[in-house]
């Protein structure tokens, strides 16, 4: 396989996702990669520290520096976002997820470079609408939090626009899972916290159903491996099917149970799970639901599977949780 020699510039690039996809690309021969981030957390350093890249640039300089390398730029991945869900100040929103997004647009528009951005199923609200990623359905969703609304607003803005980059596709991303999470703290997937509830005291708590029609433990989610999404980017990448906003889960909503029992299994050990509360600040935003509809990126010709919740799990808990890895 030969080397790609043009820039790849991956945003977020120190968290969870961006960095998962640089080592993707690494793996697929792209080493010209320009990672872009905050980059004064010393606790991410070890999520790109042994990545191949040209160049670190900061999120605050990334304009400028495009400005003048844009002509060796070959695709923007702009996965960088503030994620906290339990944030509740707009104006963070606004500079980080909106309005740095349309710049990161306008950019590309202009000179005319594909881009890949992260929207999120939190876009979708309480699914009163359904998890379809049809276009006629964006103006009319409700998301549950300033996070959500951010990422819908930005949506909709992109969807508007008559100037757009040479190739576009927003991914709305379900609950992504895998390595690289270490330092996202309360936001970090239940694997994660599971993993480290039965290492300090060898069982688990789930969230209590605050729903009639929900047994404790048997909430639904979409839970996505963050490898198959590094892979859906990699098809993206090499295909460029119909601009336009495409789901990205694996089309199977699975049991928060299932997701700690699985977290045991891999670490040989017999469940023990209770539960707790859902805390207050949360509960009457919580989804018990939520399934992606995946025809239209079936359709656009991604045809591999998705990895299921057993394997992904325990390709996590043994190959990079217990070892203390990242990818």
């Amino acid at each position: 396989m030969q080397k790609h020699l043009n820039m790849i510039v991956i945003t977020g690039a120190a968290g969870f996702i961006g960095s998962v996809v640089a080592g993707y690309l690494n793996e697929e021969k792209y080493e010209n990669l320009v990672l872009v981030d905050a980059f004064n957390r010393p606790d991410k350093a070890f999520n790109y520290e042994n990545k191949k890249y040209t160049q670190l640039v900061e999120r605050d300089s990334f304009f400028e520096w495009i400005e003048k390398n844009h002509k060796d730029v070959e695709w923007v991945i702009h996965l960088g976002a503030r994620t906290d869900t339990t944030e509740f100040d707009v104006k963070v929103f606004d500079k980080l997820n909106l309005n740095y997004s349309k710049d990161i647009w306008k950019i590309c528009s202009k000179y005319e470079l594909p881009l890949i951005y992260a929207s999120s199923a939190a876009t979708y609200g309480m699914g009163e609408f359904g998890y379809e990623d049809n276009h006629a359905l964006v103006e009319k969703l409700k998301p549950l939090n300033p996070y959500g609304e951010s990422k819908n607003d930005f949506d909709k803005w992109a969807l508007d626009q008559t100037e757009q980059p040479s190739f576009w596709a927003g991914l709305k991303f379900f609950n992504v899972y895998g390595p690289n999470e270490y330092h996202k703290g309360r936001m970090a997937s239940v694997i994660f916290h599971a993993y480290k509830q039965i290492n300090e005291k060898g069982s688990v708590n789930l969230f209590r159903s605050h729903h009639p029609d929900f047994k404790d433990g048997m909430q639904l989610r979409d839970f996505i491996y963050v490898k198959d999404v590094a892979r859906v980017i990699h098809f993206l990448m090499k295909n460029k099917p119909a601009n336009g906003l495409y789901n990205l889960g694996t089309g199977e909503a699975r049991a928060f149970l299932d997701l700690a029992k699985n977290t045991f299994n891999a670490l040989g050990k017999t469940p023990e799970i209770s539960f707790i509360d859902t805390p207050i600040d949360i509960r009457d935003k919580y989804q018990y639901f939520t399934e992606a509809k995946m025809d239209k990126l079936r359709k656009a010709g991604y045809n591999e599977k998705f990895t299921s919740l057993e394997e992904g799990v325990d390709d996590y808990v043994r190959n990079y949780l217990v070892k203390g890895r990242c990818f």
